[in-house]
């Protein structure tokens, strides 16, 4: 048996736009929560989350009778993680801070296996394979991998049409946090200079011929960033509405207290 289709990569090739939810509280029941919740996918957030290689293995594991599709973002774009992500079976990466093509050239080589790449073959081992039960997965796995580059500082920006037009890049997704901080705007991300930025970069991108990320912890934003363009498009955290619906139960209880 070849490796599983990737509806996220063939969405994004049909432009059909995608809902997911960011997971940062590496915990596997919220995440098999949200992957029968309806979202078309999943981001286990492997940067600002306290989410460790065993926690990732628990999560995918939670989710793997869900409905949504998995992805994760590294850390880091660094080759040694690329391949233990891809191992486990992800198929779909985002990689935080790419600022230059040659990074973004870097990402796909981690992701493909020799003569295209450096990915190293380590297939009868891993949960990518059901470990070394689907003995057909080598011949097409690169071609199931979906790859997105996060652009997020000024850097990137400058760089994009490069990082854009790179070979085996699916989708640039735009940090707009880290992009306010970078344009000098600081938990501003609402700054009218960095919303020009990122309604031009967005223009690029599809000018380039690839998909389109964004985000968002606004349900009332969520309509914006379609009619923006977004292709895959991120519309909350779990933690983010974990706490708020803890804080509004509080809230409302403590209303309820006779006077």
């Amino acid at each position: 048996m070849p490796a599983p289709e990737n509806r996220v990569k063939s969405a994004m090739k049909a432009g059909h736009v995608q809902f997911g939810l960011w997971l940062a509280s590496a915990n596997p029941t919220i995440a098999e929560i949200a992957s029968r919740a309806g979202f078309d996918w999943c981001l286990i957030d492997g940067e600002h989350a306290p989410t460790a290689l065993p926690l990732v293995l628990a999560q995918l594991q939670a989710m793997a009778g869900g409905d949504a599709a998995v992805a994760m973002r590294l850390p880091v774009g660094d080759v040694r993680l690329v391949k233990q992500a891809l191992d486990l079976g992800l198929q779909t990466l985002l990689i935080p801070m790419v600022n230059t093509a040659e990074q973004a050239r870097e990402m796909v080589r981690a992701t493909r296996y020799p003569p295209h790449g450096i990915r190293g073959v380590g297939a009868a081992m891993a949960r990518a394979t059901s470990y070394g039960a689907n003995t057909d997965y080598l011949p097409n796995a690169c071609d199931q991998i979906c790859l997105i580059v996060q652009a997020e500082t000024v850097e990137a920006l400058d760089n994009l049409d490069d990082i854009a037009a790179v070979d085996g890049v699916d989708c640039v997704f735009l940090g707009p946090a880290d992009l306010a901080a970078s344009l000098g705007h600081l938990g501003n991300t609402g700054h009218p200079e960095v919303q020009d930025a990122i309604r031009d970069a967005v223009r690029r991108i599809k000018a380039a011929g690839k998909a389109v990320g964004l985000i968002t912890f606004d349900e009332a934003a969520i309509a914006g960033l379609v009619e923006l363009g977004g292709d895959f498009i991120a519309v909350g955290g779990d933690i983010a509405l974990l706490a708020h619906a803890i804080h509004r139960r509080a809230e409302t209880a403590q209303s309820l207290k006779p006077r």
